[in-house]
């Protein structure tokens, strides 16, 4: 608190709106994984891996590393969902074409038709979450999020224990 106005201070009302921001941030993720469960039967990973092995510039699959980096999760947690993805005959790995050392990850004719399937609930998913959130308004929060992700991947605290400030 100001000592002077008794209301909080610029510092501890922006720690106070930032601490509500990444705890709902962190809110939503939970719902959405919950959620995904329910009413999809996949968690967000595997259905963030189906999605990105679906894009048409991903048709000759893509390896390893590129699927982790592309969906910024650990290859420790992609290995553990390729492999059930594998054990569902979604996906497959593949000896890569140029070359045979490296292996790609492809979607199989029945992980595509599993996906497909999923298309209309996927699309109902999304029209309930964001019923009664103005188009305006979804751009705004698709470009702040980015900003946002872009800014986290920045972030380094070691410039600050070093006593150089940001």
């Amino acid at each position: 608190m100001n000592a002077k106005t008794s209301e909080p201070s610029d510092q501890q009302s922006a720690s106070a709106i930032h601490n509500r921001l990444f705890f709902r941030l962190f809110q939503v993720g939970n719902t959405l994984d919950s959620q995904t469960r329910k009413e999809l039967g996949i968690t967000t990973v595997q259905w963030a891996v189906l999605g990105a092995l679906s894009r048409p510039q991903a048709k000759s699959g893509m390896s390893f590393s590129e699927l982790a980096e592309y969906l910024f999760v650990s290859r420790q947690n992609l290995d553990g969902v390729l492999k059930r993805l594998e054990r569902d005959s979604h996906v497959q790995r593949v000896a890569d074409a140029a070359d045979r050392r490296a292996r790609r990850v492809v979607l199989t004719a029945k992980g595509r038709s599993f996906w497909t399937g999923l298309q209309p609930k996927i699309y109902e998913f999304y029209r309930q979450a964001l019923q009664g959130i103005r188009f305006d308004d979804k751009v705004m929060f698709v470009h702040m999020l980015n900003v946002l992700n872009t800014q986290m991947r920045q972030v380094d605290l070691s410039a600050r224990r070093a006593g150089r400030e940001p």
